[in-house]
This record gives C-alpha cells, structure tokens and sequence, in this order.
C-alpha cells in the first residue's frame, strides 16, 4: 500500500498537465481546419484519440518497465511480424501501405513499431558492461534497427522510417559511442546516398529536388512548401485569429489538420502563438530529460532518453519543414497533429516515461 501511494505520488503531473496544453491547442487547430465539408467532426474524433490515449498511458505506467523490458524479444518479433502483415494485406493510404485494421480500429503499424525499438534498444544498451560501446555492439544495435526501417521503407515510408534513427543514435551516445565509429558511420552513410537515390521512388526524389528548387515548381511538389511559408508569414505578430486564417480556411494550406498544422497555427495565433506552443515543447523536452537523469537504473534512462529523442526530432523536423529548411515528408507534430496512431504512440512513450519516474524510489 505504501509503494502504491509512493508511484501515485511520483506521477508527473506536470508532464502530464504540458501533454494536456499541447492537445488543447491541436484541438483547436483541428477545428478551425475542419469546419466544413466532410473533415466535419474531425476534432472531436482526435479527442477520442486523445482519451484513448490517456488510457494507454496509465495502463502503461502500472506495469513495471523491467517486466515489458524482459518480452523485448518477443515485441521484436511481434512488431516485425505485423510490418509483414501490412505489407501483405494492409490499406494503402496517401500512397503508403502502412495501415492494417485491428477490430474496429485503422492502425498505422510503423508508428507502434518505433515504441518497440524504443524497448528493445534499451534493453540491449542497458546490458552493454563498458563505459565504451564496442565497434562490435553499434554494430548489433544497428542491426537490431536497419531490419524494421527496411520493413517500413517497403510500405514505402522514408518519414517514419527516420523517425527510428534517432533512438539508435541517441542510445549508442549515451552508452559510449566513440568517435572513430561514429566518424566511419557518417562515412558509410554518406557512401550509401547515392545508391539510395537510385532506389527512391519518383515522388520521393521531386520531393528533395523541391527543397533545393521550391521556387522551380510552384504548381507541382514546390505546393505545399510554398502554401505554408505563405501561412506562417501573414500570420504575423499576434494572428488573424482562430478561424480566420485566409490560407487555412479556403483551403490553400494543404494536410492544414495534421503535417502542416503548424503553419495553420502560425497564420491563426501568429507569433505569439507559436512561440508559446515552441516553449511548451521545449519545457516537455525538458521534464522527459529530467526524468532520464532521475531514473532508477540505465535501463529507464534509456527507455525515457529513447522517447525524448524521437518526439524532439518529429517537432524539430516537422517545424524546418513547414518553414522550408528540410523537405517535405510525412512528419506529424506530436500532440497537436491528428492522426490516431501518431497520437497512441506518443501517450504510449509518456507511459513509459511515467512507469520510469513511478519506480525511481521502490524497485
């Protein structure tokens, strides 16, 4: 009873209360994108994401983090089991064949399967016995991620699949990545861009090409960069205001609910706004980094370092793409974007991260 009270007592309100601020502000957004045609309702739909989510996130923080760390193995096979099925029987969707129904539900597997690399990357670094990660071992972990990212490059999905990375690299710097390796798998990477060129799909490569060249295709992929720069710069200091956005509301700012919803957000609530929701992510950052620092044993500061990296690159990368500094991918803004398995993952990670907190004191 008493280790019960202690867990409830060390649940990260705050977290959970800047989780809830972010959601309030997508909720919003989503409805000021959605109010006519079809897209009706959408808000309310990614609010019973929301609460399903939360859901998810306190079953979660139950269950001991070193009991879901011991099933690593058999989430690995379960998580590349189901990249299978989705490319077998799964529904194609804005030309990716990412998604698989599960009972009534539509579920983007890769982004549950980048939970899954999370628990099984912590597993395996919190089990390297050195200070110094052996060229050996970066190899394995590399390994133990290269097999899901071909599997989600197969769908084809390159946005998500770079969105695994991240976890790899920031394991591997915190179990002691030396720089030699570090220095020969920038080399490698670098060796291997233009076999990858060769085989990226046609869109794929218009899509980088417009990052060099938006002006060059104004009509074509060089849209919606270019709709989204116009967003970001008329909404000024203060905003047009919650419905009154030009490029929003007739329709001009593309996916406005979800990649791009920055760019609505920019041109509704204008500067002030979005400084204040870059500041809310930030603090969010923060909170997950603290916990990492608090955690038990290094294989919660792992797991807690692993959802850290993954949600910081998705907003990271999301915001340079809106304003024109990376291409243009599939990239959700956590939290704010719509999109039910975008979501579930990242309530999924905070449970984690809550499981990592609750346990700091008692196990």
């Amino acid at each position: 009873m008493d280790a019960e009270r202690s867990r409830t007592r060390d649940f990260d309100w705050w977290l959970l209360l800047l989780t809830l601020a972010i959601c309030a502000i997508g909720f919003v957004q989503i409805y000021s994108a959605t109010q006519e045609g079809n897209l009706r309702g959408m808000h309310w739909r990614h609010l019973l994401w929301v609460a399903l989510g939360l859901t998810c996130m306190i079953v979660v923080s139950r269950i001991d983090y070193h009991a879901i760390l011991e099933q690593a193995p058999i989430l690995y096979v379960i998580g590349l089991a189901a990249l299978v099925a989705v490319l077998a029987v799964g529904e194609r969707k804005f030309g990716h064949k990412s998604w698989i129904q599960v009972g009534g539900l539509t579920l983007q597997v890769s982004e549950l399967v980048k939970l899954i690399i999370i628990i099984v990357l912590a597993r395996f670094f919190s089990e390297v016995r050195s200070d110094r990660l052996s060229l050996l071992d970066l190899a394995k972990a590399g390994v133990l991620t290269v097999l899901p990212i071909g599997l989600i490059l197969m769908q084809p999905d390159a946005g998500t699949a770079m969105m695994t990375v991240p976890v790899l690299v920031m394991g591997a710097f915190l179990a002691g990545l030396q720089w030699r390796h570090a220095a020969g798998a920038l080399l490698l990477a670098a060796l291997l861009v233009p076999a990858s060129w060769m085989i990226l799909k046609p869109y794929q490569k218009e899509r980088i090409q417009t990052y060099f060249e938006p002006d060059n295709r104004p009509q074509s992929a060089g849209y919606q960069s270019r709709q989204a720069r116009i967003a970001v710069g008329s909404g000024g200091i203060w905003g047009k205001g919650i419905g009154k956005g030009s490029q929003n509301q007739l329709g001009y700012l593309p996916v406005r609910w979800s990649d791009f919803i920055f760019a609505a957000m920019a041109e509704e609530l204008g500067f002030a706004g979005v400084f204040a929701a870059l500041v809310l992510y930030m603090v969010l950052l923060l909170r997950l980094v603290e916990n990492a620092q608090r955690a038990y044993d290094r294989a919660g500061m792992y797991l807690v370092m692993g959802v850290a990296a993954v949600l910081g690159i998705h907003v990271l990368w999301n915001v340079a793409m809106v304003i024109g500094y990376l291409p243009v991918t599939g990239i959700p803004l956590p939290l704010m974007s719509y999109g039910g398995s975008a979501t579930l993952f990242v309530f999924l990670g905070l449970g984690l991260v809550m499981n990592v907190r609750m346990r700091r004191f008692v196990n």
